[in-house]
């Protein structure tokens, strides 16, 4: 369908969003980008956030002109970016506040996001409200302006909420508040999108009012054009290139593919010798530490944080493309990012729905988060395959069911069910 078609107005409420960078805007932009050629205006509701870990002043110039973007002011005048923090104080901050911010800290958002989303409601014939979460807070605003406008609203988990072993809950009265808050919306939302199968189950066995077809599952996905938009490849076939994309968010490390380097570079050094592990994004200090104390600062490169542009460049520049975590609940998007590059996965990741999906597409090698045996084993397994050029890629029809903008078709089509007759 052609963008001058173009004719219902849905407000997005979402509090992460470009210029901001790192893989949480990702989702939600790409949605943006591609709901004006199923005839949805997107009209974004995010805030002016100068203080952040990265930001990508590039991601913008792929949005069509229907997008429209309105912004909460910030006090910060100035773009202001953080240092990844360590990830003790981290939690114990994330604990502390947890006390008195509920469902998260951005709820000291809600008011100057309220008042905006009511201004745009006033200038805008809203067909429905789309929010996205985590963090949580944009799920009550959207709640919020349903009971007051009666408008209705769609609510999209990147993550889920009270069966999140990362969201904090100091006491019970904090957790039963939540899930309370939760009831409520679930209860009252049009629709319910989450991103994966144990997700949805999730949901069903919490809240036993949920049928099966109150929720659509709309997977993770990448964006095609960003891979035909790549022009130069520099790809350095005189070593395996094992990249990794991304933060080491809460508890994921680097720890055990480093220690079965090591161990591996002990037993057979010719083989580490003609290994290059790249890390993509932001690193903690304490993972950058590492490097150095396994004594593999020759094997290993630090890229920092990377234009998301030239991010998926060098994916295309690697051989195997690795991620890791420890629990089965979370959804990382950079998997389905590494399916669009077409490359050999490694997962060190427990037993769960991310882990199967890497082993479906038959390209992926997977051991536990913390086997370092079995990581070491499995590098070499990797490295003998690669010396043959008989490394595994994901066939055209796997990656293809995650193409962003099929799947933000599938979007479209839930919006469009939520809409009032």
């Amino acid at each position: 369908m052609s963008l001058e078609n173009s004719n219902r107005k849905v407000l997005y409420i979402t509090y992460y969003y470009p210029p901001m960078g790192l893989s949480g805007v990702q989702r939600t932009f790409k949605f943006s980008k591609y709901l004006p050629y199923y005839n949805w205006i997107p009209i974004i509701l995010t805030t002016q956030a100068n203080n952040y870990y990265a930001f990508d002043e590039g991601l913008l110039e792929e949005l069509p002109k229907e997008v429209l973007i309105y912004k909460t002011p910030s006090k910060e005048k100035k773009i202001k970016i953080n240092p990844f923090p360590n990830l003790f104080f981290q939690n114990l901050g994330r604990y502390l506040l947890s006390f008195f911010y509920q469902p998260d800290t951005k709820i000291k958002w809600f008011d100057k996001a309220f008042a905006l989303a009511e201004d745009i409601i006033k200038e805008h014939n809203i067909d429905v409200i789309l929010a996205t979460a985590p963090p949580f807070t944009d799920f009550k605003i959207a709640y919020e302006l349903f009971k007051k406008y009666d408008i209705p609203y769609v609510i999209d988990y990147r993550d889920i909420w009270v069966d999140n072993p990362y969201h904090f809950f100091p006491t019970p009265y904090h957790k039963n508040f939540n899930i309370k808050l939760e009831h409520e919306i679930l209860a009252t939302a049009s629709r319910i999108i989450v991103t994966t199968r144990s997700s949805k189950e999730k949901l069903l066995v919490r809240y036993k009012f949920l049928n099966h077809s109150d929720i659509t599952i709309i997977p993770h996905g990448y964006d095609k054009e960003d891979f035909y938009n790549i022009n130069e490849i520099n790809k350095d076939n005189q070593k395996l290139i094992i990249t990794h994309s991304g933060l080491f968010q809460d508890d994921r490390t680097p720890i055990y593919l480093l220690k079965a380097l090591s161990l591996l570079k002990k037993t057979n050094p010719e083989i580490v010798n003609n290994i290059e592990v790249r890390f993509l994004g932001l690193m903690r200090k304490s993972h950058s530490k590492l490097l150095k104390k396994f004594n593999l600062q020759d094997n290993c490169v630090e890229y920092g944080y990377v234009t998301h542009k030239d991010n998926v460049r060098l994916l295309l520049e690697s051989d195997v493309l690795w991620l890791m975590m420890k629990d089965n609940v979370r959804s990382p998007g950079k998997l389905y990012e590494y399916f669009g590059a077409k490359k050999t996965i490694f997962i060190n990741s427990p037993s769960g729905n991310m882990r199967q999906i890497a082993m479906d597409s038959n390209a992926a090698f997977a051991t536990e988060a913390d086997d370092v045996e079995d990581i070491k084993n499995k590098l070499i397994e990797i490295y003998m395959l690669w010396k043959e050029n008989k490394l595994p890629i994901p066939d055209d029809d796997f990656v293809n069911q995650f193409d962003r903008k099929k799947l933000t078709g599938m979007l479209a089509k839930e919006l469009a069910l939520s809409c009032k007759l």
